[in-house]
């Protein structure tokens, strides 16, 4: 799996609710930046269980 596509997604997300937060879209930059949230925690979530098993299998 593919983490830099994930944390590509987080940051369209994040640069699409700083711009609809800029034009004074409220309610779909609050969207955007959940989305943003989410993905970069299922990133990092699976970053490291991908770690984790990664050591396992080397036997360190």
């Amino acid at each position: 799996m593919n983490f830099g596509n994930l944390l590509h997604w987080a940051i369209i997300f994040l640069i699409i609710a700083i711009v609809a937060g800029f034009l004074g879209f409220g309610g779909i930059a609050g969207t955007a930046m959940g989305a943003a949230h989410m993905v970069f925690y299922v990133a990092i979530v699976l970053l490291v269980v991908s770690l984790i098993f990664g050591l396992m299998r080397r036997g360190v």
